[in-house]
């Protein structure tokens, strides 16, 4: 049996299995699903138990744990690491979703959950392709599963596992599915990925929330004033302003940009999807450069004062924004951080005090596309898709991969199958039936091209 009269058999049991995967709240952030989260570690484990994967098991870490499993055929041929991850976002704000977000169903061909596409479904795509090549005999190279459950909250025991674990861990390349192809007849491997320095910030002015009226104009104001910092971190070119921040920004050549921008890309199809009548971004540069090639500043929460139902005329005591900033090659996040901290320290005027914390940040990355994972890859996809998939840089970060390049000594390769429109961290979020069995059909291939490449 092929892989496709496979997948044709049992294409509604591995529906049905995703979708219990896709029921469990997953949520990494929050500990009020702690257990939540060690359940669905547990059905990972289960899972890839069942198709024959040897040595399954959870390793405990000081968060949540990480499952591994491997399947060793011949100590002579190559090894292929799969990593993916099983924590998923908080789907909030829950009103905007048009299902329940734990309640996985499949409308208009795509599969509304939380977690579809970022990412149950895509590290899932891999283990139903290891039962097929298991179940059929024609795995051609060892494998190897390591599927987490804090990604989502930037892996910070990963790094612990991973330098403690070298040997366990060893192989020629490592396959990531948490990234996605242009569209669904323009396929594409994600070649770049950027960097992440995320911090939260706190203003505090006055030791309590104080009447509006009777000290408003004589006492500093902490969301005004953290509002008024924040605006100041962009000029009017809408560039970044902390001194420092650009000087370990990569260059990309003329030649280059030229390259990527032959990937198929429709501006106002963008605009129309987002429902925008213009985009906004640095001056100089094309909306895909801006998010893959150049580094940003981006406000993801702010809050103070008074936020409920009516009015409530208070001077906030504190002010907190949230911020994440996008990294390109050479930038370092702990830099980057401590020149951030630094600068938004500085521009504090008198009478207010500022803290900076720092959460957790990352690394950016760029794969070669000569080596043997990225050929694989490119034959194994031409094959399924009958198209060459276009090498592209996302503006996504996986802080991950470039530990993984340090501490192991590989590649990755980022061979994902979602699409921008799939609504990751965002209500709704969906991964199509189409790209969930194209992945599962793709990724066999993959493996016996590696062997015979490798």
């Amino acid at each position: 049996m092929n892989t496709l009269e496979y997948i044709e058999k049992n294409k509604d049991r591995f529906l049905n299995e995703l979708f219990e995967l896709l029921k469990e709240p997953s949520i990494s952030a929050d500990p009020e699903y702690s257990q939540n989260v060690f359940k669905t570690a547990e059905i990972v484990r289960d899972n890839l138990k069942k198709i024959g994967i040897e040595k399954a098991q959870l390793f405990e870490t000081k968060g949540h744990p990480i499952v591994y499993g491997e399947k060793i055929i011949n100590n002579a041929l190559p090894t292929v690491l799969i990593y993916g991850h099983y924590d998923v976002q908080p789907p909030d704000p829950l009103e905007l979703w048009d299902s329940d977000p734990f309640k996985p169903e499949i409308r208009d061909g795509k599969i509304y959950a939380r977690g579809a596409c970022d990412d149950k479904g895509q590290f899932f795509m891999h283990v139903k392709a290891a039962e097929i090549m298991i179940a059929t005999n024609q795995l051609p190279c060892n494998i190897k599963f390591m599927i987490e459950g804090e990604e989502e909250v930037g892996s910070n025991n990963l790094e612990e596992f991973v330098k403690e674990n070298k040997k366990l861990l060893s192989a020629d390349t490592i396959v990531i599915s948490d990234t996605g192809i242009i569209a669904n007849d323009v396929p594409s491997i994600t070649t770049g990925l950027r960097g992440l320095s995320y911090v939260e910030v706190e203003v505090t002015g006055p030791n309590r929330d104080l009447h509006s009226g009777l000290y408003g104009g004589a006492v500093a104001n902490p969301i005004n004033i953290l509002c008024k910092m924040i605006a100041s971190l962009h000029d009017e070119k809408k560039q970044i302003t902390i001194p420092g921040f650009y000087n370990d920004v990569e260059v990309i050549s003329n030649q280059e940009r030229s390259l990527m921008g032959q990937a198929p890309f429709d501006l106002e199809s963008y605009k129309k999807e987002l429902d925008l009548n213009d985009t906004y971004g640095e001056e100089g540069f094309t909306t895909m450069e801006r998010n893959s090639i150049r580094p940003t500043l981006d406000v993801n929460g702010i809050w103070g004062g008074y936020t409920g139902e009516g009015a409530k005329t208070v001077i906030a005591s504190k002010a907190y924004a949230k911020i994440s900033m996008r990294l390109v090659p050479h930038q370092n996040s702990e830099t980057i951080t401590k020149l951030f901290e630094k600068h938004f320290t500085e521009i504090a005027p008198k009478g207010v005090t500022v803290k900076v914390s720092p959460h957790h940040g990352g690394e950016a990355y760029v794969s070669p596309i000569d080596g043997p994972g990225y050929l694989a890859a490119s034959k194994a996809m031409t094959d399924t898709f009958g198209k060459t998939p276009v090498p592209v840089r996302s503006g996504g970060s996986i802080p991950i991969v470039a530990l993984f390049e340090k501490e192991l000594g590989v590649k990755s390769i980022l061979m994902g199958f979602g699409l921008d429109s799939d609504a990751i961290h965002s209500p709704n979020e969906h991964y199509g039936v189409f790209n969930f069995f194209k992945g599962i059909e793709t990724i066999p291939l993959f493996f016996k091209y590696f062997a015979e490449i490798k």
